[in-house]
């Protein structure tokens, strides 16, 4: 009897770990400055309500390629990505930052759209992506989605990282910092309208945001990458619409995290998006409708059954 009583508890010792490591929801966002961290904050505070028995946590991370190797080997159960870069990790284009196949990844949603913002100070005397030859530039974290959307542009515009007289691989804040004690002329961030780095570029020194023309969105040769506008007064001191380029953010898991979490993090969230909203204005894009348009990864079943609840799915 007591080998049993033994050999029972060591069972349940056993399981406790795997069973708790399944109810732990990581978040893995980006850098504080960006987009994905506010909003992990606030996806954190909405499964914290609507699953109790769960504990969520948010980690700073260089966002959309470590994001999904991270979770390829369960380091996380929740990420923000850009398209482009689940697509690159899905084919293990070792370029992008992935020397493999990452086929442990699932897709929760598609949510708003990165905005591709270019903007310099108009003391750099730039106006124009040729007039960006010669200058000290930050392109984001060094293989984070910024950087990789930075590549792909600067290529179609006949521009390489040779033809800058510094290039700096910095998060958002550091790069607004770097330009407004003068030590860089322009950054490229990718990231929805109204990103807090820009806003507060804007307001401590004048600025230019710098087109992106239409044929330069044909010549990058990627269906994520999408004409749009930028409107005007999204910063201080941009009185008109500017054309730049948009490219979807996803929300992504990894086939190990269980369905029923998942379910309930695919319900909780469209359930409570004026608190997504209240953490930054660029979820005003996100839409139950457009949740599954164009995925490049299969979706999670556990997102599935949501969408087939609400119709999405048959």
């Amino acid at each position: 009897m007591l080998l049993l009583r033994i050999a029972a508890v060591s069972l349940a010792l056993a399981i406790a770990p795997a069973a708790w490591s399944a109810q732990f929801i990581n978040i893995l966002t980006g850098g504080t400055s960006g987009v994905y961290y506010p909003l992990g904050v606030a996806l954190s505070q909405i499964y914290t309500k609507a699953i109790p028995d769960a504990k969520s946590a948010v980690q700073v991370t260089k966002a959309s390629a470590e994001n999904l190797n991270l979770l390829q080997v369960g380091r996380g159960e929740v990420a923000f990505t850009l398209g482009d870069s689940l697509s690159d990790a899905w084919k293990g284009d070792e370029e992008a930052g992935f020397k493999t196949p990452l086929k442990k990844l699932r897709t929760i949603a598609g949510i708003y759209s990165n905005y591709i913002q270019i903007v310099a100070s108009v003391e750099s005397g730039i106006k124009t992506l040729a007039d960006l030859k010669g200058k000290r530039i930050s392109v984001g974290a060094a293989k984070s989605g910024t950087e990789l959307n930075a590549r792909a542009v600067l290529k179609a515009a006949g521009l390489t990282y040779k033809d800058f007289a510094k290039v700096e691989y910095l998060p958002f804040g550091e790069s607004v910092e770097l330009m407004k004690n003068r030590q860089l002329d322009v950054t490229l961030q990718s990231a929805g309208l109204g990103v807090s780095a820009l806003r507060d570029l804007a307001t401590s020194m004048k600025i230019v945001v710098v087109a992106v023309p239409a044929a330069v969105v044909t010549k990058i040769g990627d269906a994520a990458y999408l004409p749009a506008m930028i409107p005007a007064k999204t910063y201080e001191g941009q009185d008109g619409d500017v054309p730049s380029i948009t490219i979807q953010n996803f929300l992504v898991t990894h086939e190990g995290v269980p369905d029923d979490i998942v379910y309930k993090m695919t319900k909780s969230m469209y359930e409570n998006l004026d608190q997504l909203v209240a953490s930054h204005s660029a979820a005003k894009e996100i839409k139950r409708e457009n949740a599954i348009k164009s995925l490049p990864v299969p979706l999670h079943p556990g997102a599935a059954k949501y969408y087939k609840e609400v119709g999405l799915l048959k």
